[in-house]
């Protein structure tokens, strides 16, 4: 069974053999753009390089950045603990071309590393494209000779992906895993595509076009790709697990909640392991990236995250409030 270092690992030498830099993981507060509270995808350092405001001596890049989903417009905070596949803090493995290579190489790359390097089933995958994109779906159809039952297209923002209300954006496509019909769940775009059966694993961005103040959208002078797949979720998949928080670096976190406290991992308490893991992540790297708890800010949020995972005196408490 390989370790989430192994995938990560296997992931970012993938994607070196076929000529991407490998770049370190940025820090979790952003360097350019004061925007964001915390980087929270794989792209927000190669902001400037999609715009053509920057260039570096590469066109293409891989990474495993390290992201935290834990205030502002993405927040997954109250979500930890209760769900199978939400966290503060996650990695998110992602390559990307700024004016190289498009969709015609994007989709294969993809396709080889999922069905080869990790040797995913090829029938155990299909697809999202957004309705429009006739040459994705044209592609997908050509690369992995999927019929159009699983190459499923989707009218709504799911399959167009915009970096804000003006600027780059472009259709996207999905890749999801079917775990089979013995777990409740549908298709995306179905009515019950919020059950587990399909689980998106992979997500990759043509920005192709702008978007202008009026809401008109212009083809892009250099169109680029931006991909984002998580490292946990893929690794819950590669370890034959349904549940990120079974996979080996969230396990042995649990346990050690568990021993430190004298309690069942999987028992009444369960919920409170998985919450002390996944915070014990965000605060740990927080703090190695600079943010101290605070009153206000990315101070306000890294100490609602600690006061989640820890228990406290309650004249402390209130005297923190």
């Amino acid at each position: 069974m390989p370790s989430l270092n192994d995938i990560r690992s296997t992931f970012l030498d993938y994607f070196r053999r076929n000529g991407h830099q490998v770049v370190d993981s940025s820090p979790l507060v952003p360097r350019n753009d004061p925007t964001l509270m915390f980087t929270n995808s794989g792209m927000v350092q190669f902001k400037n390089l999609f715009t053509g405001v920057e260039r570096r001596d590469y066109v293409r890049a891989t990474t495993a950045q390290k992201c935290v989903r834990a205030g502002g417009k993405h927040n997954d905070l109250d979500n930890v603990g209760y769900t199978a596949r939400h966290h503060t803090f996650f990695e998110m493995l992602g390559n990307f071309s700024f004016g190289d290579y498009f969709k015609s190489d994007a989709i294969p790359f993809a396709w080889e590393l999922l069905t080869k390097d990790f040797a995913i089933p090829k029938d155990k995958l299909l697809v999202t494209v957004y309705h429009t994109d006739d040459e994705a779906a044209g592609i997908w159809k050509k690369v992995a000779g999927l019929p159009d039952e699983r190459i499923i297209r989707i009218p709504t923002d799911d399959n167009f992906w915009r970096m804000g209300p003006t600027g780059p954006c472009g259709p996207c496509t999905e890749i999801f895993f079917d775990h089979g019909d013995h777990i409740w769940g549908g298709p995306p775009g179905s009515k019950d595509e919020d059950g587990d059966r399909f689980i998106e694993i992979w997500n990759l961005v043509f920005m192709q076009n702008e978007q202008m103040p009026d809401g008109s959208l212009r083809v892009l002078d250099m169109q680029s790709i931006d991909t984002g797949m998580g490292l946990e979720r893929i690794g819950a998949l590669l370890q034959g697990k349904h549940d990120n928080y079974d996979t080996d670096l969230m396990r042995s976190l649990i346990e050690a909640s568990a021993n430190a406290t004298s309690t069942d991992p999987d028992g009444p308490g369960k919920v409170h392991h998985r919450v002390i893991a996944d915070h014990l992540r965000s605060t740990s790297f927080l703090i190695a990236d600079g943010v101290m708890p605070s009153n206000e800010g990315r101070g306000y949020v890294l100490r609602r995250i600690m006061r989640r995972a820890m228990p406290m005196p309650t004249s402390w408490a209130r005297r923190t409030r």
